[in-house]
């Protein structure tokens, strides 16, 4: 995958470790739909219009964002 990305994905952590949220930021256009979906607002855009998780312990890990996103660029994944 590495050859696949012009960078590493950013990637967040609840406190507890068991929820993971991966944003690819080449591949965000900043659309926003992923942040409109969130139940418990925990993305938000940075500086330069791109998704970011603000408060990675709200997540619930419902996947809307995962889902919804047309670009591909963010993945949830919980412990299992």
């Amino acid at each position: 995958m590495k050859k696949f990305l012009k960078e590493e994905p950013q990637i967040y952590f609840s406190n507890d470790n068991k929820k993971i949220i991966k944003v690819i930021k080449y591949f965000c256009k900043g659309c926003g739909i992923c942040i409109h979906f969130c139940p418990k607002k925990v993305l938000d855009w940075d500086k330069d219009f791109k998704v970011f998780a603000k408060n990675p312990n709200d997540c619930i890990a419902c996947y809307l964002c995962e889902l919804m996103c047309p670009d591909f660029a963010i993945f949830v994944e919980k412990e299992k």
